[in-house]
């Protein structure tokens, strides 16, 4: 189990949490006094009152949409996935963008996004003239099909 410390930043934060034994992610709340209209194509940067400290560059969390939101409200994150560095120890802040049809609520509390925790490979990449062959080669954008 990977031990990581976390930092309440404000009154209004939650503690992240799993839904079920099987989650894979934590649940992210908004850390807000008063309701947030996210407006059709608004992008919003939503505080969770909350800060953590990963145990080593080894480790990555990761901020994913959750899907209920996304797939019933075109709620989803602006910038696809947010990376959290192991030596960022600022307030996680979810990038949020409304795609769905109407406005949307946030409500103080409401779960916004997902934290997930996963390992990190560092690379050392070697430069050089020209890189093996492969029965795909340079092919890419559907040259597999659609």
């Amino acid at each position: 189990m990977l031990q990581v410390d976390i930092q309440i930043l404000s009154p209004l934060a939650k503690k992240p949490q799993y839904a079920t034994a099987g989650s894979a992610g934590m649940d992210l709340c908004a850390a807000i006094e008063e309701e947030i209209t996210l407006a059709k194509g608004e992008i919003r940067l939503i505080p969770t009152g909350i800060a953590i400290a990963l145990p080593s560059a080894e480790h990555v969390a990761l901020v994913y949409a959750r899907s209920g939101l996304a797939i019933k409200h075109g709620i989803t994150m602006a910038n696809a996935v947010g990376v959290i560095d192991s030596d960022y120890r600022g307030e996680i802040k979810v990038g949020v963008i409304n795609l769905g049809a109407d406005d949307f609520v946030i409500c103080p509390g409401d779960r916004i996004a997902q934290l997930v925790f996963e390992p990190v490979c560092i690379a050392q990449l070697n430069e050089v003239r020209s890189l093996n062959d492969t029965d795909r080669g340079s092919g890419g954008f559907g040259s597999t099909g659609v």
